[in-house]
């Protein structure tokens, strides 16, 4: 056996383990790893200070890599809040009488080793950890070699604490710093139940194309805003400035601005805002007539096709000006990721066809796509957001993380 098959072979065994954990020891556990990320702040921020001095601070992935006192506070109360959550695990979703007076039961399970393999994001390893073992799922991480030492750091800390409950530290487990091991874990069919991938569509692409384990695709977020004719300028603005700048290197942040051809006269207003945050506008030949003579010349360039379907995780932006309705979302139809999308209009005819046809595992009407996050939706934290529709959509918190089997009761029945 090489590092590789040990590693998973004792993950696949620590699932029989946490079924045998107590509801009350799971929050308990969850609780104190809370309160020792708080305690442990300055060891962290050490640890993650030496993976930010290997990235320049203009790099769209440092913000994504960076922790800070507050984040890890959002990071400690959201695992909190995963743990007021009733349990997902063991409930009865059906019960029924079957032929023969027999007794059925549908009762929700743990997906069992959920693999997650995850960039620049040192925070994941936290949700991650958090959402599958209160569903009682063990976790094998596959973070990039960019955020190694904060992911050790953190992987250390939620080991000593399952040690002072006697819990096999397997059930998290963070692989080696080999890019030749994601491959390896992709093929680990036996040792591994499915598959997350979370960071660039490139990632997202090598997983579907090299997985023999099952995928659940997550991550890449190419979204657009379209304002249309009948928008409310002032709201435009409020909402496409959050949407790009709140946090541009987040897969929820604005990518394309999509105008309607009657609201160009409006454009300069509608992002003017955008220009204290030095964002790049990337415009169509319309948008870019119109904007030439107010928005900076650094900031203002000719787009090309390419910039229409690029996911930026930065504060860059690209602008189509469209015809109609129908334009805008045949344009979406081309370029989304299917992850989260708005409209800004007061034609309610337009917004209920926009969120009626759509398809996106997230849809919005007169507000910004910065809410597609697991916290915000009350999940309490998520594991990613699903941007397929097999087995589930948006962000997965608790409940995606479990499956279901059919149990049967019977008093000697057999079938003739």
């Amino acid at each position: 056996m090489d590092v590789l098959d040990i590693l998973l072979t004792n993950a696949k065994s620590a699932t029989t383990d946490l079924l045998d954990i107590s509801e009350e020891t799971i929050n308990r556990v969850l609780s104190d790893i809370a309160g020792a990320i708080e305690e442990n702040t300055e060891t962290i921020l050490e640890a993650n200070k030496l993976d930010l001095s290997k990235k320049p601070p203009d790099d769209p992935t440092y913000d994504r890599l960076m922790l800070t006192p507050d984040r890890l506070k959002v990071i400690a109360n959201d695992m909190r809040a995963v743990v007021k959550f009733p349990s997902p695990v063991g409930n009865i979703l059906e019960e029924r009488p079957i032929a023969d007076d027999l007794r059925l039961q549908k009762i929700s399970v743990p997906l069992g080793v959920i693999g997650v393999i995850y960039e620049a994001r040192p925070n994941v390893t936290f949700d991650v950890f958090a959402l599958c073992f209160k569903s009682r799922n063990v976790c094998v991480l596959k973070g990039g070699s960019d955020a190694q030492a904060s992911n050790q750091a953190l992987v250390e800390l939620i080991h000593e604490v399952l040690k002072k409950y006697q819990i096999p530290t397997s059930v998290v487990t963070l692989l080696p710093n080999d890019k030749h091991l994601v491959e390896k874990m992709l093929q680990a069919v036996g040792h591994i139940d499915v598959v997350i991938p979370r960071g660039s569509q490139q990632l997202i692409n090598f997983v579907r194309e090299h997985a023999r384990v099952p995928v659940i695709e997550t991550g890449a977020g190419i979204v657009h805003t379209f304002v249309d004719e009948t928008a409310d300028v002032a709201m435009a603005t409020q909402i496409i400035f959050n949407a790009k700048t709140r946090r541009p290197s987040v897969c929820n942040a604005l990518d394309t601005l999509l105008v309607h051809e009657k609201q160009l006269e409006n454009l300069a207003r509608i992002v003017e805002p955008l220009v204290d945050k030095k964002v790049e506008i990337l415009a169509d030949e319309q948008s870019y007539e119109m904007l030439s003579n107010t928005y900076p010349e650094a900031l203002l360039h000719h787009a090309t096709e390419e910039h229409f379907g690029t996911e930026f995780l930065s504060l860059k932006m690209s602008v189509k000006t469209v015809a109609n309705f129908e334009d805008a979302l045949v344009h979406i139809a081309t370029h989304s990721s299917k992850h989260s999308e708005a409209i800004i209009s007061k034609d309610e005819k337009n917004i209920s066809e926009f969120l009626r046809r759509v398809d996106a595992a997230a849809v919005y009407a007169n507000t910004s796509t910065t809410y597609t996050d697991g916290a915000q939706f009350g999940l309490g934290a998520e594991i990613g957001i699903s941007t397929q529709k097999l087995h589930a959509r948006g962000p997965m918190g608790l409940k995606e993380l479990t499956s279901y089997k059919y149990v049967i009761k019977g008093a000697g029945q057999i079938r003739s």
